[in-house]
C-alpha cells in the first residue's frame, strides 16, 4: 500500500503482541499496584499467576482502571498443604466514570511464612 491510498478492507489488520488495541505502542507489562484499603464494595478478584519473588510473592491479575477497580487488600491464609492468597478490589470513588478496558496488574505480597512445598491457591476461586 502506498501513501494516500485507502486500506484494502479485504486484508486483515494485526496488532503486535503486547500492544493495546488502537494504541500503537507496546505495553510495558503489568502495572504495579499497592493496596489502598477502605475501598467501597470490596469483592474478591481472581488472579492469574503467583510467582515467588525472594521471600515474597508477585501476584498478577487482569482488572479495570482506577478508581473504579482499586486493590483494597490482599489476604493470605497459611495451612499445612497450601497458602491461600485472596485479592480484594473495590472503588475509591462511587461517582467515577471509568472506561471498560482490561489492564494487567501486579502486586508484591509480603509473606510471614515461607511457601516451601505448599501449593499456592487463589482464594477467589
Amino acid at each position: 500500500m502506498t501513501t494516500g491510498q485507502p486500506a484494502d478492507p479485504e486484508q486483515p489488520v494485526s496488532t503486535p503482541v503486547g500492544t493495546p488495541a488502537g494504541s500503537g505502542t507496546p505495553s510495558a507489562g503489568p502495572s504495579m499496584t499497592v493496596p489502598v484499603g477502605n475501598t467501597l464494595n470490596p469483592r474478591k478478584i481472581p488472579w492469574t499467576t503467583a510467582r515467588p519473588a525472594g521471600g515474597d510473592l508477585e501476584i498478577t491479575w487482569v482488572s479495570g482502571v482506577e478508581p473504579c477497580n482499586s486493590l483494597d487488600r490482599v489476604d493470605v491464609a497459611y495451612a499445612a498443604a497450601e497458602v491461600t492468597v485472596t485479592l480484594w478490589e473495590g472503588t475509591t470513588d462511587e461517582d467515577a466514570i471509568c472506561i471498560e478496558i482490561a489492564i494487567e496488574k501486579k502486586t508484591i505480597v509480603k509473606l510471614t511464612e515461607p511457601v516451601g512445598d505448599r501449593k499456592i491457591v487463589d482464594g477467589a476461586k
